[in-house]
């Protein structure tokens, strides 16, 4: 059955099958993925059971009585290629799932038992809390949920924004343990209210005809019981934050080295004003970038790197009892030191804006033309049913498929109403910065998150009292020269092939192109992709130059922001990346105005230049980029393994150190002479042009640049070295002082591997592995919220890897890295007992997901970039792959795995070990949550390993250690 999509006209999307069932769950019929929205969330939490709803989440995954084994549901959608999640907001929890066609109807009915009678035995409550609380611990350091549960704290008492909606192992097991609550009872008691028919949407996609998936859902899904109880409701609960914390200014400690400024107003609830959407016309124009926006003027002062406004709604921003409209900006060190100067630029804007007035609609039509034309592409699938059973809840049946998107009816008076309650008496402010610390003498009871609240300054709060004066640099965008107006498909000028080919070939460059014959797209959506890599020899010499190279392109998208944002606006798309060997510059959008944008970014490659106060203001705010991913485990842990696999590489701590230590103008500017003098430059050019056009770019960059070839070859990947057959152990303490988390990953290196049929056995493993690596680690073991295996490629060396999320407070990383140990011997024996027929089936969902086709171009460009960027130009790689799991049997699995598993295995374990108990550290440590001070330069503290890992050998210098290792040659996959 054709997608609807592709079924009915642009104008009939609207046009949506619906069958409502007899228990009145509401079902979407539309066209492997399905979603069903219950509408209940964290808001109906009872008060003595934080986090119950969250709870009832996970707990619905563990079997059935129908289907009573824990991890069935996963294990069946592993096995066919498939996945699954589910998410808790405020007042919705969300579910979805895809698999292979063939196995959509028994998924369907294995999944409608979460919501017909699922299990939920007590042993797996108890195990299942630990996974809730490994969850709250690593969304502890996220200053975004910080934020969000200190601003919920402000709510009137009450309210159930004030309520704890993650939960975690006090409120859900301890707590309820010591005033007699029986978790389990209340569990139980709190599905059988809120999980009823009547409160559900549903919407499976398939290929199948419509007939035959409305039988199967209600047949299926008929069986949801339904307690005919209405729905909670918490739309009289209006104004909550009308209260005296509100309109403070609320100093944070923040994890990151950051400086921000949010300023945050309270609305009444606008989900009724979605065809009208105000909130969406406020924000385009407060977060509008080009001249005359509030960014545009911040940046001149030197005092804003990045400007974010509106409403993401999400039930924390937007629900039945409220509407948030925020204003985020990203301060530099000077923005900091005038954050009300800052506010005020803001309120200048906003009161222009209800100055003038709703009324001009030639600025209105921009971004409804523009959001209008997003919606002839199908979206990822699992995204689409996901918004679409939300939409359900949300919208009248005509607009379920574009209610979140279109801007259907203009109404001022509904504008000018959001606009008039944006006044500075009305706004909250919260400023983050680590200056901040030694001044935040509050705690917040969830998070930990130490905070000041003071009224705002009297000179400040008399002035937004006044009729202040307007700024007149401020002022509405001016029209978009980047809208497309032509739409047409190019007239291919060459034969058209079906992988890209070298169309031109210099000692400066060369260029691949393909016409795309695959997404003949009409009208209005011709699209393309152009992407250049400019390669070029000085970058890796030292970290000087990695960070010289990284300050470069930081500059280079700065003095880009205000130019191209208007670009951006019409769906034009631009990305700049800092590569380990060059210069990535990614350009896609429509084709009519695309070149206009490229040539612009190369221009002001061509042109680059910089003034010392933005040379400042860049190096400041790289340093806290830089240190603020040293201080995330998972980011460290990475950095660490790579530091000890890839010869050559300097680490983020060396390229920290460096730039703490001070660069100078002088040095930025010689080093961007000498990158810009030799390059070689590749690029690929793909979808709606000519050759002849595609060329065109290629000459551009030529001609602009005036750049002298490469005097030597560039490698484009780094040498790998070859580890000792024995296994290796690096054991460092997390940055990011008081932070519970702990990473643990246990590497396998396989060397020898130069074919497409050895990496078709790494996707194969882990294909196999998932499922029983998340049923052993983290349903049985309880060790951490993240648990999962890996197919690596390093520098064209392939691995895998098993990696867990812990917390110093329950566990000792090196118990842990044992029990992946233990998992792997078990699993050993769990694939030598594999059936040919599970075997078989396994394979066959590897093939059918690979055979896929391709849901838009995007797919396609990146493998082709891929080939192109590590120089192996296999663009037929995925064929390969497809033929070479034809002819993969059960022995060469169990071989391949047994033969890495062996006395000569190559094993590297990496820790990165979090502040608590069970490593040492003493309570109060483990729960500090103090930072390094901003001048503080971090560096790698290696622990020894215990007694308990004695058999291993330890790395305790890195460098010293790797220094005695052979390296490899540079390895490439090319058969």
């Amino acid at each position: 059955h054709a997608p609807l999509w592709q079924a009915c006209p642009p104008a009939k999307l609207t046009a949506v099958d619906a069958v409502s069932l007899r228990n009145f769950c509401l079902c979407c019929l539309k066209q492997h993925t399905a979603a069903l929205c219950v509408a209940v969330g964290s808001f109906s939490d009872p008060e003595d059971l934080p986090g119950l709803a969250h709870f009832l989440e996970h707990m619905v995954f563990m079997g059935s009585l129908k289907y009573p084994d824990e991890n069935g549901f996963d294990a069946f959608l592993k096995k066919h290629g498939g996945g699954d999640n589910a998410s808790t907001d405020c007042e919705r929890t969300v579910f979805q799932f895809d698999v292979q066609r063939k196995y959509f109807k028994e998924a369907l009915d294995r999944w409608a038992q979460f919501f017909i009678h699922p299990l939920m035995i007590r042993d797996a409550i108890d195990r299942e809390v630990e996974a809730v609380d490994s969850e709250y611990q690593l969304a502890r350091p996220s200053d975004a949920n910080r934020k969000e549960m200190l601003f919920g704290s402000l709510a009137r008492p009450g309210h159930p924004m004030k309520k704890f909606f993650w939960g975690n192992a006090d409120t859900l097991k301890h707590e309820p343990k010591m005033n007699n609550i029986d978790t389990y009872t209340r569990l139980r008691e709190f599905w059988q209210r809120h999980y009823s028919a009547h409160y559900m949407t549903l919407v499976v996609q398939s290929k199948e005809t419509l007939d035959t998936l409305e039988k199967w859902v209600t047949e299926i899904f008929s069986e949801i019981p339904n307690n005919g109880l209405p729905k909670p409701s918490f739309g009289h609960l209006t104004q909550p934050f009308d209260t005296p914390e509100f309109h403070k200014l609320y100093r944070v400690v923040p994890i990151r080295k950051v400086h921000s400024l949010t300023i945050t107003w309270a609305l009444p609830p606008q989900e009724q004003y979605y065809r009208v959407k105000p909130l969406h016309y406020i924000s385009w124009l407060v977060g509008h970038e080009g001249k005359g926006s509030v960014l545009s003027f911040l940046r001149k002062k030197f005092w804003a790197l990045a400007l974010y406004g509106g409403n993401g709604e999400t039930g924390f921003e937007q629900n039945s009892t409220y509407s948030i409209f925020s204003i985020s900006v990203t301060l530099t060190d000077e923005g900091y030191k005038h954050f009300y100067e800052v506010a005020h630029v803001v309120f200048q804007y906003v009161k222009m804006l209800q100055k003038r007035g709703p009324d001009q609609r030639q600025v209105f039509a921009t971004p409804a033309d523009i959001c209008g034309g997003v919606l002839h592409y199908p979206t990822d699938p699992v995204d689409y049913v996901e918004n679409l059973c939300e939409n359900m809840q949300l919208f009248q049946k005509e607009d379920f498929l574009t209610g979140d998107q279109l801007l259907f009816e203009y109404k001022p008076e509904i504008i000018a109403d959001a606009l008039s309650q944006l006044s500075p008496q009305r706004a909250n402010l919260v400023l983050l910065s680590a200056a901040n610390e030694g001044q935040c003498h509050l705690k917040e009871k969830w998070f930990g998150t130490q905070y000041s609240m003071e009224d705002i300054d009297k000179y400040w709060s008399d002035l937004w009292s006044s009729d202040f004066e307007l700024n007149q640099d401020l002022h509405l965008p001016e029209e978009n020269k980047y809208i497309a107006t032509d739409f047409a498909l190019k007239v291919a000028d060459c034969p058209e092939t079906e992988y890209p080919v070298k169309t031109l070939s210099t000692q400066q460059g060369c260029l691949w192109y393909r016409k795309d014959d695959k997404f003949k797209i009409p009208k209005g959506k011709s699209l393309r992709a152009i992407l250049f890599k400019f390669l070029s020899n000085p970058l890796s010499f030292s970290p000087s130059s990695i960070v010289l190279f990284d300050t470069f392109v930081n500059i280079l998208s700065h003095n880009l922001g205000e130019p191209a944002y208007e670009a951006d606006v019409a769906q034009l798309e631009y990305k700049l990346v800092a590569g380990e060997y060059g210069l990535i510059i990614r350009v896609k959008g429509f084709n009519h105005k695309l070149p206009l944008l490229f040539q612009l970014i190369i221009d002001y490659l061509s042109d680059f230049s910089f003034t010392p106060a933005v040379f400042e203001m860049i190096t400041e705010q790289l340093k806290k980029t830089y240190y603020n991913i040293l201080i995330k485990p998972e980011t460290l842990a990475k950095d660490v393994r790579l530091l000890i696999l890839e010869h050559g590489r300097w680490s983020m701590i060396d390229k920290y150190q460096t730039l703490m230590k001070g660069l100078s103008i002088e040095a930025l500017s010689a080093f961007v002479t000498a990158f810009k003098s030799q390059l070689f430059v590749e690029g690929l050019v793909q979808g709606n042009f000519t050759s002849r056009e595609a060329k065109d770019f290629l000459n551009y960059v030529v001609q602009k640049l005036q750049f002298a070839p490469l005097a030597h070859p560039c490698p484009v990947q780094f040498r790998v070295v070859d580890l000792p057959n024995t296994h290796l152990l690096c054991k460092v303490k997390t940055l990011n002082k008081g932070d519970a988390n702990s990473e643990v990953t246990v590497y396998y290196q396989v060397r020898g591997c130069r074919q497409c049929h050895f990496c078709c056995n790494f996707v194969l493993f882990q294909m196999h592995m998932e499922e029983p690596c998340f049923d052993f680690l983290r349903t049985k073991q309880t060790l951490g919220y993240h648990v999962y295996p890996t197919c690596r490629n390093t520098s064209g060396i392939l691995g895998f890897s098993v990696t867990v999320a812990t917390q110093a407070t329950k566990y000792n990383s090196e118990l842990v890295d044992r029990k992946i140990e233990e998992f792997l011997s078990c699993f050993e024996e769990k694939i030598k007992d594999l059936t040919e027929e599970a075997f078989s089936t396994q394979v066959t969902a590897l093939i059918k997901l690979k055979e896929c086709e391709d849901s838009h171009l995007g797919e396609e460009v990146d493998r082709n970039w891929n080939e192109v960027v590590t120089q192996q130009y296999l663009f037929d790689r995925l064929a390969r792959e497809i033929e070479a799991l034809k002819s993969i049997t059960q022995a060469d699995l169990v071989n391949w795995f047994q033969a890495h598993r062996s006395n000569q295995r190559k094993v590297l374990s990496v820790h990165v070990i979090g502040y608590g108990k069970h490593e040492g550290d003493t309570e109060v440590t483990a729960v500090s949550g103090q930072n390094s001070s901003s001048g503080e330069i971090p560096h790698l503290v290696l622990l020894p390993p215990s007694s308990f890992m004695s058999d291993i050998t330890s790395i305790k210098d890195i460098k010293a250690y790797t220094s005695t290792l052979n390296v490899l040659p540079y390895h490439k996959i090319l058969k």
